[in-house]
């Protein structure tokens, strides 16, 4: 029997028994590959008698766990504690000699395996429970891990910050920040998971905090253990597990996240496996380089590090062929390169449609002042919403960024105290992509951001009309409050601004903001405060009865399939739905005039069960939904039999709309203040 790295190092008292052959499955390579085509090396200048592992790649190094020979000794394992130590890697990827990594972080007790975003200036990192810097055991001794976050300072990491889903009854450990810092993948033995440690997930939220975990599933967890994740640019997950079917104690496994239907996890197999413990795999962006940790034998020590070369990919990870392409920027006032420009590039569907949660946000809002019809329309996310960026402009105002071909792509460049560009770029037909050059212009404008709220409870006033009165010149624009009673404008500097709200059931509210003297930041807030009238309030958040109009889901003529990327708004609804549980309604299809009259009320029918059977596949109850066909009796222009239209008048008429039967929930649902 051996006692696992990662319990050793966790002070888990979880131990193995001897191993007995396992079951075959599915691997990647046989013995022979290794000759063929993955090189495998140990990384000697690092490696000691004792153990080290967990490697995470961070700016042009590694940071990886170890231990001194000297110091503070833990009482439980009679060892000096963890700490963090930093490599630099050579031109050929080689770790070089070690140094410690921070005085910050480390400390006097146990850190362990760490993740950085791509920026390199957050980190997130296990570190052993304590107060005020002692470890701290419950009431049977035991010492549980926690997830911390830091930023790096100008000396060093600063402003450490444990993760709100800790607990001193259950342990996180071993981050694994996505690419884009949306989500953070980590190990936990909280209740209800699946026995032993399972690997979760939390989602970054657009106001910085932080969802509840996820459990991955069975697809992923079992009854043992599943620990050490880390999430690919891909969208493939590695972890390790000693309860799917390996060739001996801990397990190196992938799987394909990005996939609607994931499947099994897939054993990597020989060299990566061995009959030992193998842990903490960690894969380069371009999926050729990588490294992991073993104690199998011949290793310098008891757990060592190993770097590997896969010049063909891992296979099973898909991983495009790529063209690097210079990016210009330049500061359109001062007719020169503009330095620290933020580059991010989103993929369109075959369509040509942009996935909306890459970049835009769905909002419900009114069609028009007097009508009981909504939309879904596409807003652009804020800054804050889109996770890191992946290329900065360097000092010469230049960023060397990769597209892959035959691609459709939209490009957002943004500055702070700069407009944002947006633009597209295409390489279909291109056999060499043309460079790209921008020019973005300095904002005179600030970025307000409102909310409308009711007394007494402050509860998130949706569809308000909010008017913004520039008291420089006496012009007004008004916008409405989407469906989480928020609001957005660009002010111009300079000028005092009143800002009024107004909703049937509410007396007026009223605020008042500036952008004279505004220093640093370039954004400002209000908050606005309706109170009840004697009209009586709507409570509803959606007026039973309201109409939301779908305008992007489209059908070819004649088919009642959902096309190729046209799915979006549908997506929409199914997450309003899932807000709003008891909310039922009608999804009403029409077609345009051509084809027979009686073909075409079957054809509205079986499009608007393809709609209803899109929502039942994302967990919406089927009784909640009422499919109807209307067919051509409702046409939403002048496209009536005999009348000659355009393709696109006639696709305008092919539509689906939904009509709220039922909704139970209130505005002040919850009664929840920021």
């Amino acid at each position: 029997m051996r006692i696992l790295p990662y319990t050793l190092c966790f002070l888990f008292p979880v131990v193995l028994a001897a191993q007995t052959p396992k079951r075959s499955t599915e691997r990647l390579y046989e013995k022979s590959a290794l000759r063929r085509d993955i090189f495998l090396q140990n990384a000697a200048r690092i490696n000691t008698p004792g153990m080290e592992f967990s490697p995470a790649l961070y700016l042009n190094g590694m940071v990886y766990v170890s231990r001194y020979n000297t110091g503070l000794v833990d009482e439980k394992t009679q060892e000096t504690f963890y700490e963090l130590f930093y490599s630099e890697l050579d031109p050929n990827g080689m770790p070089t000699k070690p140094q410690n990594f921070s005085m910050e972080i480390n400390s006097q007790l146990h850190e362990g395996p760490v993740s950085f975003n791509r920026k390199g200036d957050r980190m997130y990192f296990t570190r052993s429970n304590s107060k005020q810097g002692i470890s701290r055991a419950d009431k049977k001794g035991k010492v549980v891990l926690k997830i911390y976050e830091a930023q790096k300072g100008e000396f060093d990491w600063e402003n450490i910050q444990e993760l709100p889903f800790n607990s001193d009854k259950f342990s996180c450990m071993h981050p694994s920040l996505s690419a884009d810092g949306k989500k953070l993948f980590f190990t936990s033995d909280m209740p209800d998971g699946y026995g032993g440690m399972d690997i979760y997930f939390a989602e970054r939220l657009s106001d910085g905090r932080w969802s509840k975990p996820i459990n991955l599933g069975s697809e992923v967890n079992t009854a043992k253990n599943e620990v050490f994740p880390f999430f690919h640019e891909s969208g493939t997950l590695f972890f390790s597990s000693d309860g799917q079917d390996g060739l001996g104690g801990l397990d190196i496994f992938m799987i394909d996240l990005g996939k609607r239907v994931w499947g099994k996890p897939i054993n990597l197999g020989e060299p990566f496996n061995s009959q030992k413990d193998d842990l903490g795999l960690v894969l380069t962006e371009d999926g050729v380089m990588g490294y992991f940790t073993s104690d199998r034998d011949g290793g310098r020590g008891r757990d060592d590090i190993y770097v590997f070369e896969v010049p063909g990919g891992i296979k099973g990870i898909e991983l495009p062929e790529l063209q690097e392409t210079l990016v210009t920027v330049y500061d359109g006032a001062e007719s020169k390169r503009a330095a620290g420009a933020a580059i991010r590039v989103f993929e369109c569907s075959e369509d040509g449609v942009l996935k909306n949660e890459d970049l835009y946000n769905l909002e419900l809002l009114p069609a028009s002042n007097r009508s009981e019809e909504l939309t879904l329309k596409l807003v652009r996310k804020r800054e804050e919403e889109l996770g890191d960026p992946r290329h900065l402009t360097d000092r010469n105002g230049q960023a060397s960024v990769a597209f892959e071909a035959e691609k459709d792509y939209i490009v957002l460049v943004s500055k702070p105290g700069y407009g944002t560009q947006e633009i597209r770029y295409s390489t279909k037909g291109e056999t060499k992509f043309r460079p790209l050059e921008i020019t973005i212009d300095p904002s005179n404008c600030l970025s307000l951001r409102g909310v409308v709220l009711a007394d007494p409870y402050q509860a998130k006033v949706p569809n308000a009309i909010v008017r913004i009165v520039n008291k420089c010149d006496g012009s007004e624009k008004v916008v409405r409050s989407n469906i989480s009673g928020v609001f957005e404008y660009c002010l111009p500097i300079g000028c005092d601004y009143s800002i009024s709200a107004e909703k049937d059931g509410y007396n007026p509210g009223q605020s008042q903001v500036s952008t004279f003297k505004i220093r640093g930041s370039r954004s400002i807030e209000a908050e606005i405060t309706l109170t009840p009238n004697a009209n009586g309030i709507v409570k509803e958040p959606i007026r039973r009865g309201s109409v939301i109009v779908l305008e992007h889901i489209y059908y070819d003529f004649n088919k009642s399939a959902i096309r190729t990327g046209d799915s979006y708004e549908l997506e929409a609804l199914a997450q309003l739905m899932e807000q709003y549980p008891s909310m039922e309604i009608e999804l009403g299809a029409h077609t345009d005039s051509r084809g027979a009259e009686d073909y075409n009320l079957q054809l509205s029918l079986r499009r608007a069960e393809s709609a209803k059977e899109f929502l039942v596949q994302r967990g919406i109850a089927q009784e909640r939904v009422k499919a109807i066909g209307y067919g051509e009796a409702l046409p939403r222009n002048r496209c009536r039999d005999g009348v000659e239209c355009s393709e696109e008048e006639h696709q305008h008429n092919r539509r689906t709309e939904v009509k709220i039967l039922q909704i139970n929930e209130q505005v002040d649902a919850g009664f929840e203040k920021d």
